[in-house]
């Protein structure tokens, strides 16, 4: 993991969970997992070495820091593939599956709560993780409308990005 990230130019900060109690509740709130090794990269969490993922993530990262706007604040939110999920009642579910909230985010203050699943952004229909970001990072304002499925319930909340 250390190599991988330094051939790419990521600075990173490598954490005992062993040793630091507290960097071991940070990677278990986080990812979930008690696995190591955990690599969180702004809002994205990746569990064991997944080259593919962190490939996307970084490529991700990359060309929305060229576009994106100064002080342009994210979503908060820890999500998935809701396809990788089977959700209650075995019904299969395209978007982002939030699997958790940052305390103080814009995901929490818009009432976005873990199991819930982002299935649109405005009028753009969300079916992936790498979907919502891409819309979140073409919305041209701060105020983003997201369509959330909790359970067989559907509703708007608005987000505000900053």
């Amino acid at each position: 993991m250390k190599e991988f990230l330094s051939q790419r130019g990521v600075k990173w900060t490598e954490k005992y969970v062993d040793d630091d109690r507290n960097a071991a509740i940070e990677m278990i709130r986080r990812s979930g997992q008690q696995g190591v090794p955990v690599t969180i990269i702004g809002d994205d969490v990746v569990v064991g070495f997944d080259r593919a993922r962190l490939e996307r993530i970084l490529a991700k990262r990359a060309a929305s820091s060229s576009t994106s706007q100064p002080g342009r604040k994210s979503l908060g939110a820890k999500v998935a593939d809701a396809s990788r999920y089977v959700m209650p009642g075995g019904t299969a579910v395209e978007g982002a599956y939030v699997g958790g909230v940052n305390p103080g985010s814009p995901a929490e203050a818009a009432g976005l709560s873990t199991g819930d699943v982002i299935i649109a952004v405005g009028d753009r229909n969300v079916r992936s993780a790498d979907d919502l970001a891409s819309a979140l990072a073409s919305s041209s304002n701060g105020n983003v409308t997201l369509t959330v499925a909790r359970g067989k319930t559907r509703r708007n909340v608005v987000a505000h990005l900053g």
